[in-house]
């Protein structure tokens, strides 16, 4: 019979987080240890990072890298690979988990891209303002882009050549493909 874990107060987590070296993410008691990531995911997430750092370099909006943590009003606690905010931060838990970013970034990889397009888009959605989330493959020249049209209301751009630029209208940037996956 297998066992059943016992549930994780949030305080419990957020605790468990500050002491470890690992992240996890936490979701109604339950604490999922996050997948580390390879090569070319690492590259991607820092390209991506360096480009919006350098865009919005002196702007109201500024780029976070995985290590900011990321709580959804749906209940999801989760480290994204890049996420961005516009004017103040909106911080909680002791300036350890911000909760207003405007654009989220998960680079895929293998054990996580089906949760990434679906239960972890979900509650990014919750996010009201949340306006575009990206999902790029570190593997293959693909980069998917969810632009929130209405509250619930999402345009899907799918971008697979070097050539290609994603807009970001909340931040007024421009992604080129050719550097994320330079």
């Amino acid at each position: 019979m297998p066992q059943v874990q016992a549930k994780t107060s949030r305080d419990e987590y957020l605790l468990m987080e500050a002491q470890g070296n690992d992240k996890h993410e936490f979701f109604q008691g339950q604490v999922y240890a996050m997948a580390g990531g390879t090569f070319n995911h690492a590259r991607v997430a820092g390209n991506l990072f360096a480009s919006l750092r350098q865009f919005l370099r002196g702007k109201p909006c500024q780029p976070m890298n995985s290590d900011m943590r990321i709580h959804t009003p749906s209940g999801l606690d989760t480290y994204p690979d890049v996420s961005v905010y516009c004017g103040q931060p909106e911080l909680t838990d002791n300036q350890t988990t911000l909760l207003n970013p405007v654009v989220v970034i998960e680079v895929l990889s293998p054990s996580t891209r089906d949760y990434d397009r679906s239960g972890k888009f979900t509650h990014y959605r919750s996010i009201p303002g949340l306006q575009d989330y990206l999902l790029v493959d570190p593997e293959s020249v693909l980069v998917e882009h969810f632009h929130r049209i209405k509250r619930d209301e999402w345009l899907l751009k799918v971008y697979s050549e070097l050539t290609d630029v994603v807009v970001l209208e909340a931040l007024g940037a421009e992604l080129s493909l050719a550097e994320m996956y330079e």
